[in-house]
């Protein structure tokens, strides 16, 4: 029985047909009462066909914004909310365990297991959501990878071989990207089962890329919010056994990152510890792309922040990213996560030259680093009140007063610095300088910056405290 159990929550779609899967959508056949979940795959339910395109590769006909009038507006509410926010505790009273001897201390359940552990005690394991707090972070987490599903696809359908080959990705490294795309027909799968039948359907998207280069960038982005907003929750989950599938599935999300960093041209790894952020950090920075979905499609109760743009965030694509426009010209967009332009002069994408090329590698070390401590960072920030999301359905918010400080969040710190406020939701700060453990510095990789009203002091289990706080919630390229 209980391999029956972890056969029906690790169900796999079927193989699908070459060249490469269509972006799909899971529809359960049935729900037992607990992990007895089977599923099939189905054709996308969204409205736009299937289209085959370059080389065989397919991608839906559509991406781009939603054009009608939404009939629901808002976060999925609860029956009552019992608080504004929820305040800060002591330690809790029953962490008390130090061992000084070295050895274990109580008395074994079984030989070769020490006492404690959660989930240990021999208990069936149940592979479903087990509260709200469960079920809205798992939904999260699938709308996450539907749109890596059809992300991945895209490019592959959209751009040529010349396209391809002049960005320097050959006919390896695209099938690498399809490898990466069929892993996302697996993990919505998954994600789907621990759900149950109100499970989020596959939605309708609207990309901000028109390049080889800007599809590789925004996918390294996409990844890093998707892997960082896991991190954040799953150790919160009442459902240690969804924990224990999500945290398998949530280790390819970090190869993916890694991958698309090399294909961008960037260092693969640059920080010692990965950073997890809230669940509403990634929902305010993934909603933006989302453009339809299906009528009853699940909503979420995450909370969508304002957009903070960082004028002179380092694009990629230069030679010399301190040469990068201080005015904003040089991201494609204005949404959170919109890549580097990569059709600039004083590229760096074909440049041979140690320290300074930036095409695809095992790694590159750069001579002039995107960011530095003491980095003059300019930003610009949204009112709230803005429609954003799945049918332009969900309105960005903030409980903050006046924004005051500039909060880092990266590895296992978050780090404030003074806003200099200069204009009408404008203003600047430098880039703080700060060392985890020896020489590693905070700040580094693709990361979460926001504008607070209080520099609240928070840790890697608690950053969700600081919600209440933040004005606005952008995206930073720090190296």
């Amino acid at each position: 029985m209980a391999n029956s159990f972890l056969a029906a929550a690790l169900l796999l779609a079927p193989v699908l047909g070459a060249p490469a899967p269509a972006p799909q959508v899971t529809s359960p056949a049935s729900f037992g009462p607990d992990s007895q979940v089977s599923a099939s795959v189905q054709p996308s339910t969204t409205g736009y066909r299937v289209e085959y395109l370059e080389n065989g590769y397919s991608s839906a006909t559509y991406h781009g914004p939603y054009t009608g009038t939404p009939t629901t507006v808002g976060a999925v509410p609860a029956p009552t909310t019992l608080a504004a926010s929820i305040p800060a505790q002591p330690l809790n009273p029953t962490a008390t365990y130090y061992n000084t001897k070295g050895v274990p201390l109580n008395p074994m359940p079984a030989p070769y297991t020490p006492a404690g552990g959660l989930g240990t005690n021999g208990s069936l394991p149940r592979y479903m959501v087990n509260s709200d707090f469960d079920f809205e972070s798992i939904a999260l987490g699938l709308y996450q990878e539907w749109i890596e599903l059809d992300l991945f696809h895209d490019g592959l359908a959209r751009f040529t071989d010349e396209q391809f080959n002049a960005a320097g990705l050959g006919l390896e490294a695209r099938s690498l990207i399809e490898f990466m795309a069929d892993q996302e027909t697996g993990h919505s799968t998954l994600l789907t089962n621990m759900l149950g039948e109100r499970a989020p359907k596959q939605c309708v998207y609207n990309y901000p890329y028109t390049t080889v280069r800007e599809w590789i960038d925004f996918m390294q982005r996409v990844t890093r919010f998707g892997e960082s907003g896991v991190w954040g929750f799953i150790n919160h989950l009442d459902s240690r056994e969804v924990g224990q599938l999500l945290a398998q599935s949530i280790a390819t999300e970090a190869r993916q990152q890694q991958i698309f960093r090399q294909m961008s041209g960037l260092t693969p790894m640059d920080v010692w510890f990965e950073n997890g952020w809230p669940q509403s950090w990634a929902w305010t920075m993934l909603a933006p792309y989302i453009s339809y979905c299906p009528e009853n499609t699940t909503r979420l109760a995450w909370q969508n922040f304002p957009t903070l743009r960082i004028l002179n965030n380092a694009n990629i694509n230069r030679y010399s990213p301190n040469d990068t426009a201080q005015d904003g010209s040089e991201t494609v967009g204005r949404r959170i996560a919109d890549p580097s332009r990569s059709n600039i002069t004083g590229s760096c994408e074909n440049l041979n030259v140690t320290g300074y090329g930036c095409g695809p590698a095992v790694a590159h070390n750069k001579s002039e680093p995107l960011s530095f401590p003491g980095k003059k960072v300019l930003f610009q920030w949204e009112a709230p009140g803005s429609r954003v999301g799945p049918n332009n359905s969900y309105v960005t918010s903030t409980t903050a007063s006046a924004p005051k400080f500039v909060g880092w969040s990266q590895q296992l710190n978050l780090t404030y610095s003074p806003l200099t406020v200069t204009g009408n939701n404008s203003g600047y700060t430098y880039q703080p300088e700060g060392f985890v453990y020896g020489n590693d510095g905070i700040i580094n990789g693709t990361m979460a910056v926001m504008l607070t009203d209080l520099d609240l002091f928070v840790t890697p289990f608690n950053t969700s405290l600081l919600n209440p706080h933040i004005v606005a919630l952008g995206l930073y390229q720090a190296g």
